[in-house]
């Protein structure tokens, strides 16, 4: 297994973080109705005030992305907003060593429980998910007709 790592996006890696996004053209569709994200959607995403972005790395390549928010002022809880795993890299175990590195951080900095949210059409994401040890809540809109369901895990 490769030596896993994260790096924060830039504005010089923001092409990378394209390139694995649009790998994912099923995703890009559910999400936005298309297969192909913009560079302006990319740095609009990944380089703002809000949430961490950072790509995940296998000792050289660039395989993934992360991206989460430390408290969300709704509910006060840590959210993963993505983890995504360029689809040449799937299956092999990569998006379970890139969520445990941010489990590992979030443990150390005394954190307790993490919510994300997951298009109720992607049924691949909910099977992932629920096999990490999130449980479902509750299901919310989200845009233009969409639902999320929701999900905690509590760390232990």
């Amino acid at each position: 297994m490769p030596h896993f790592y994260l790096e924060k996006i830039e504005i010089d890696t923001l092409n990378e973080a394209r390139a694995i996004v649009n790998s994912n053209k099923h995703y890009n569709v559910i999400e936005n109705g298309r297969e192909d994200r913009t560079l302006e959607e990319m740095k609009e995403e990944f380089l703002n005030p809000m949430t961490k972005s950072f790509l995940v790395k296998a000792d050289n390549h660039y395989i993934g992305i992360l991206d989460y928010i430390d408290e969300n002022p709704k509910d006060h809880y840590p959210w993963l907003g993505l983890l995504m795993i360029h689809q040449g890299y799937h299956g092999k175990g990569f998006g379970k060593a890139a969520y445990f590195l941010y489990e590992e951080e979030v443990r150390k900095a005394g954190i307790h429980a993490v919510r994300l949210g997951v298009l109720t059409e992607n049924r691949a994401a909910r099977g992932f998910w629920e096999s990490l040890g999130f449980v479902w809540y509750e299901t919310k809109p989200y845009k233009e007709g969409k639902e999320v369901d929701c999900y905690e895990k509590v760390i232990i």
